[in-house]
């Protein structure tokens, strides 16, 4: 499992974690528990450019459906194929295998603004 305290957060409840100029997106732990059993996933931003915090795609979940909202701007390569078939990974590891999107960065400064995992906790509560 990825450590979270290496990841960044947004206060949307994403998170990030940057390989080089590229980086994986999903939602925290605290989130999907919030949102209970993911039953599907929707992304079809796949190969469009976005600015940071626009919309990527969304969740549904029993209680509800929230929409993802991109940490940094990029260009979405891809989303998790696993996803389509199992979307209860960001359930059971959303850290890891429940990744939703994987991106170009556009600007690794922006990755700057966004919180540590400390102060995401600490936001938390």
């Amino acid at each position: 499992m990825n450590d979270p305290k290496t990841l960044k957060f947004t206060k949307n409840h994403e998170w990030i974690r940057v390989e080089g100029q590229e980086a994986y997106v999903g939602i925290s732990d605290f989130a999907q528990s919030e949102l209970g059993e993911i039953v599907y996933v929707d992304i079809t931003t796949v190969g469009e450019s976005l600015q940071k915090e626009e919309v990527f795609g969304s969740v549904e979940a029993v209680k509800a459906v929230s929409d993802l909202f991109i940490p940094v701007g990029g260009t979405v390569l891809e989303a998790n194929a696993e996803l389509e078939d199992h979307p209860e990974l960001i359930n059971k590891e959303p850290y890891d295998a429940g990744w939703i999107i994987k991106i170009s960065l556009n600007n690794s400064a922006e990755l700057q603004e966004l919180l540590s995992y400390e102060q995401y906790k600490e936001m938390i509560g």
